[in-house]
């Protein structure tokens, strides 16, 4: 039924592990027929049948199974995927009215991400096999959400590799640029037009929540605080005062409205500047929080970058730990996956051995259950959060 991709000998064992990604390296031969972005079988060097997925010859990841089953793609096949992210979210997460549908790999869509804020609904399709099924897709989420509307975020570089333009519209319905979402009995604005990735940063939602034991009756610093999300539930928690600090002008201006959406503007403070100058700064000054969060963005996106990223990683700890009296609480992340889980616990401690401190670990925590992790696929597994007492 569908044309046919062979490997080359010897290369089909991660892919029998579970992997998702056939790499443009491991391919024998090619279908001649075959179409950038048209389903292919992909057959072992003995012909014997791995899986089914949409082939793009421009990307370094050529091959990206949709199933491991002889099964038909067409609109039944992608209605049954999306029903089922729809349940898993309301099984895992049965409150939460804003939350990620899709999680591309982990949810066996690979190259999708799509996050419900509310009523609405933000889609990033990041490759070309799944950008010939979105106009099929938007049909579908309209069927089965009734969304006020379908946004899509497709301006990501990513998407070039793919050789695809970077665009962002409507897709479908009445579309309104913000939306207020709740998150453990919060408010937030989200600026889905605008603002970074779709939106909303809500792979952190339990973690936030993780924070309150830590926070009540203590003098917080949120550095990389974005939109205030761990701002204001810190301040929601009990903190006797928070100090937002965070690059981007715009971004504390919302991490304002956020506060005062929520009535806790006078427990909240906010600054512009560069963490690891305005850390510094503070040192000098000897300044002291009994609470540091540190939730940067990603300081590398590839292998080739990562000792640098190790760095600043380092630097910015290390500078968190200078401001912490002893018993402080450091909570502390890393949202990239090169950033792996024993390298990002390697950084803290030589962090803390260059300031003569010891570290305990209270919790290591992972992305929220919407963002699901595929064990047999390690890039699923991304986002490190550690709560620290610096001793």
């Amino acid at each position: 039924m569908y044309p046919t991709l062979t490997l080359a000998p010897g290369r089909q064992k991660r892919l029998s592990t579970g992997h998702p990604w056939v790499y443009a390296t491991e391919i024998a031969s090619v279908d001649p027929r075959i179409e950038p972005g048209s389903i292919v079988d992909v057959v072992d060097f003995r012909g014997r049948f791995i899986g089914r997925g949409y082939y793009n010859p421009r990307s370094q990841i050529a091959v990206r199974l949709l199933t491991r089953k002889d099964e038909t793609i067409d609109r039944e096949f992608f209605r049954q995927k999306l029903l089922y992210c729809l349940k898993h979210r309301q099984k895992v997460m049965p409150e939460a009215t804003s939350y990620r549908l899709v999680f591309g790999e982990a949810d066996f869509l690979p190259g999708l991400i799509i996050d419900k804020f509310e009523d609405y609904l933000v889609m990033q399709v990041l490759t070309l096999g799944m950008e010939k099924q979105k106009q099929l897709l938007t049909e579908l989420l309209v069927e089965l959400l009734q969304p006020r509307a379908i946004y899509e975020r497709n301006d990501v570089n990513v998407r070039e590799l793919e050789g695809l333009a970077q665009v962002k519209g409507v897709l479908y319905g009445e579309f309104q640029p913000e939306v207020i979402i709740k998150e453990n009995g919060l408010s937030f604005l989200v600026d889905m037009e605008n603002g970074q990735k779709t939106g909303y940063f809500l792979d952190q939602k339990e973690n936030r929540a993780a924070i309150a034991p830590y926070v009540k009756d203590r003098i917080v610093l949120d550095c990389f605080c974005h939109t205030g999300s761990f701002t204001v539930h810190a301040a929601h928690y009990g903190a006797r005062s928070v100090l937002a600090l965070d690059i981007s002008e715009h971004a504390i201006a919302t991490a304002r409205r956020n506060a005062s959406l929520n009535g806790l503007e006078n427990s909240c403070s906010f600054q512009v500047g560069n963490a690891f100058d305005v850390l510094r700064e503070m040192d000098r000054e000897k300044r002291r929080f009994d609470v540091i969060i540190l939730d940067p963005p990603a300081f590398t996106k590839s292998k080739q970058t990562l000792e640098g990223a190790v760095r600043g990683y380092k630097e910015i700890n290390l500078r968190a730990m200078k401001l912490l009296p002893p018993s402080g609480i450091l909570i502390t992340c890393s949202c990239s996956y090169h950033m792996q889980e024993d390298l990002f616990l390697e950084v803290i401690e030589s962090a803390a051995l260059d300031v003569g401190r010891q570290v305990r670990l209270l919790e290591l925590r992972r992305q929220s259950k919407d963002h699901p992790i595929l064990l047999a696929a390690k890039e699923t597994y991304y986002l490190k959060f550690l709560i620290l007492e610096i001793l």
